[in-house]
């Protein structure tokens, strides 16, 4: 047991001695690793240090190098900016020195325009007062004042202009007739030649024949009652004279007259003459007018190929049938200004349609004149608008007698047609009183102007034949002064169709032989 116990401890002591040694020995070995370590430390931070001096001065040049460098460059761009701007002081300075020179030029310039215009005035002083001296000289040569020199001058150019004027105006005339007037003429005659159409006198009473005179007694009735019924009825005034077996029936109302008319045959057929069977027949005769009104009106347009036409235009057709003008009956003159117009329009490829409807309702403002106020053409404008009609041919029925400016052919045609119904002879008739006056008018007209010597209006008022004065009017003078009396004669007068101014100048020399 000692044994084992000695064993321990000194089992025990060796492995303390073993550590002590164990100790030391890494001690001194980790003592020997410091110090290198150390010395390596070392010498690795004196090797940074060698490193880092080395760059610091390898930096250092560079940085210098590029100083200068940089210096060089801004010295150069230092120096070639001075040279620029002394070039450019040069070159101002040189401006400078050419603007002195050119002020100085300027200035001389100025100097003698000055001298000159002194000079002017003074040799314009000098004209004038030679000029007033010759123009007092010419005055006491001459006889005349400065302003009636020069209003004889001014007479003498106007005449010089005006007789220039007439040429040209007869050239282009006679130029724009070559071909115009034949081509005009042609049309127009075949358009008239293939179109022809009735017309009647113009009227404001109708006549009933009677089968005796008795008769007479029964339509006036006990104390007139009868006749006055009828005229109340009516509207129409009843003349019983002493003209044997006739009535006459005497209004403006052309339809109120034939309702009339239609009325007092019945009541003279039928015998029985009373205030009640009068009133009856009345309103069967206005009953049966207006389905005539209408049936007129709707063979009107068959006639003429018209179609979609409005019923209450077709009526006012109708009633055209009733209303007569200067002794032309309206229906039949507007039936033949359609088929006039309608012809015209194929011969010029216009618009046919447009043209035949303008010339069948371009009176149709008559069939109610009597009844609205305004000229015809305000009212048959007026009412073509009211029912939607054609823009073309309510401009056509506007402008055909002139009211406004025809913009389109159709317009100008139904113008031409219009005018070729009217003038056809026996189309219209006149009374005694307005015929002749119309003549002493147009021969009035006529001789107003200077120049003329003597006027005969002939042919009905169709032509005015003037003699003017040899000495007074030129051949070239005379075609301005008849567009002068034919303006003249449109601007005063009415009359159906044309006038033609027709100027006579002749020169006769007259010697005697002894």
């Amino acid at each position: 047991m000692k044994a084992i116990n000695a064993l321990t401890i000194g089992l025990i002591i060796g492995i303390v001695v073993a550590f002590g040694i164990g100790y030391f020995v890494r001690k001194s070995i980790a003592e020997r690793k410091t110090g290198s370590a150390e010395e390596e430390a070392k010498k690795i931070v004196n090797d940074a240090v060698k490193d880092g001096e080395t760059q610091k001065k390898e930096l250092l040049f560079k940085a210098k190098e590029e100083s200068i460098e940089l210096k060089e460059s801004i010295d150069k761009e230092i120096a070639q900016r001075r040279g620029d701007l002394q070039k450019t002081e040069n070159r101002l300075i040189q401006k400078e020195e050419n603007l002195d020179k050119k002020n100085q030029n300027l200035d001389k310039s100025r100097e003698k325009l000055e001298r000159r215009n002194k000079e002017l005035d003074q040799k314009q002083d000098k004209l004038n007062g030679m000029l007033d001296e010759k123009l007092a000289e010419l005055e006491k040569i001459s006889s005349l004042s400065r302003d009636e020199a020069r209003e004889m001058l001014l007479d003498e150019v106007r005449k010089e202009a005006r007789a220039d004027a007439d040429v040209m105006v007869r050239q282009i005339e006679s130029d724009a007739k070559t071909n115009a007037d034949k081509k005009a003429h042609e049309i127009i005659a075949q358009s008239i030649q293939r179109c022809a159409a009735d017309h009647v006198a113009e009227s404001t009473i109708s006549v009933v024949n009677l089968p005796n005179d008795e008769m007479k007694g029964r339509i006036i009735g006990r104390e007139g009652r009868n006749i006055r019924a009828l005229e109340n009825l009516t509207g129409i005034d009843l003349i019983i004279d002493d003209t044997p077996e006739a009535v006459i029936l005497s209004g403006f109302d052309p339809i109120r007259r034939e309702i009339a008319r239609m009325s007092l045959e019945k009541l003279i057929v039928d015998g029985r003459i009373h205030p009640a069977r009068i009133e009856e027949i009345v309103k069967k005769s206005q009953k049966e007018m207006d389905n005539q009104i209408k049936e007129v009106g709707e063979q009107a347009c068959f006639d003429t190929g018209i179609h979609n036409v409005h019923p209450e235009i077709v009526k006012l057709l109708g009633r055209l049938k009733y209303r007569t003008s200067y002794g032309q009956n309206v229906l039949k003159h507007s039936i033949e200004v359609a088929h006039l117009a309608g012809m015209m329009a194929a011969e010029l490829d216009a618009n046919v349609k447009i043209a035949k409807r303008a010339g069948l309702l371009h009176d149709i403002g008559k069939a109610i004149d009597h009844e609205v106020e305004g000229n015809h053409v305000e009212i048959g404008v007026n009412e073509l608008k009211k029912h939607k009609e054609n823009k073309a041919v309510i401009h056509a029925v506007e402008a055909h007698h002139g009211d406004v400016e025809p913009q389109t052919i159709e317009a100008v045609l139904i113008q031409a047609a219009d005018a070729i119904s009217a003038a056809r002879p026996g189309a219209r008739r006149e009374t005694l009183v307005s015929y002749v006056q119309r003549l002493e008018d147009l021969e009035k007209i006529a001789t107003s102007f200077d120049g003329v010597e003597k006027s005969y209006a002939i042919q009905a008022g169709r032509e005015v034949r003037i003699m003017v004065k040899p000495d007074s009017v030129n051949d070239d003078g005379m075609v301005l002064l008849s567009k002068d009396i034919a303006k003249k004669i449109e601007s005063e007068m009415e009359y159906p169709g044309n006038v033609k101014v027709n100027l006579i100048r002749e020169t006769r020399a007259v010697e005697y032989a002894k």
